[in-house]
């Protein structure tokens, strides 16, 4: 017995394609006016800019480093100096691309999803706007091997267009964090190659994933 899927909508929704309006023979056309041999940079890191990479790491092991926000001090290409700050969760660090500029992260992780999200945002940490989502899955059940697959998206968000909150920069800085966002596609790669290459090098080794200095 059918389930009453969309049975609530008495006339069909355009840009909906389900195989009851559009069988096969119509849909295939539409699917191949879709793909490209090759397609431009902004269609693919314009409004959405994801990389993605294996590592043959043990899931929960590469979530646990991750998921601790001074990970990022080692993986990634600019971060440096990262220190407590008086609220609870959130850190400061600075971030060497914009001229030793401050960065506020706070990372939120869920250990059952292996999700570890990093809010932050340049000199001020109470709008946290520039957000780093971030996934572990088991390779073993998507790849069938061992390992894990990191998967990591960013959203193109407005602030990046244009700083909000102009009073918090530091004087006589040449550039702003969204200039550089048509290199995040590539920029973001290297750092996950980065990240691939420390939790590899320290699983095989048998070395803690997580560093004793961040225990």
């Amino acid at each position: 017995m059918p389930l009453p899927a969309l049975e609530d909508i008495p006339t069909p929704i355009d840009g909906v394609t389900r195989i009851e309006t559009s069988p096969r023979e119509k849909a295939t056309p539409i699917i191949m006016d879709m793909m490209r041999s090759v397609y431009p940079h902004d269609q693919v890191f314009g409004e959405y800019c994801t990389v993605n990479a294996y590592v043959e790491c043990p899931p929960d092991e590469l979530y646990d480093y991750m998921a601790d926000t001074r990970s990022l001090e080692e993986w990634t290409y600019s971060l440096r100096g990262f220190t407590p700050t008086e609220e609870p969760g959130l850190w400061l660090a600075y971030d060497r691309l914009g001229s030793e500029t401050e960065i506020y992260t706070r990372t939120i992780a869920n250990a059952q999803a292996r999700t570890v999200d990093y809010h932050c945002a340049w000199d001020q940490g109470k709008h946290l706007w520039m957000v780093y989502l971030m996934r572990v899955v088991d390779a073993q059940v998507v790849l069938d091997k061992p390992g894990s697959v990191v998967l990591w998206t960013n959203c193109h968000h407005p602030f990046y267009d244009h700083n909000p909150y102009p009073e918090t920069a530091p004087p006589q800085r040449p550039v702003w964090v969204g200039d550089f966002w048509e290199m995040f596609g590539a920029g973001h790669l290297l750092e996950l190659k980065n990240l691939k290459a420390i939790a590899e090098y320290r699983h095989r080794n048998g070395l803690p994933v997580t560093p004793d200095w961040m225990a």
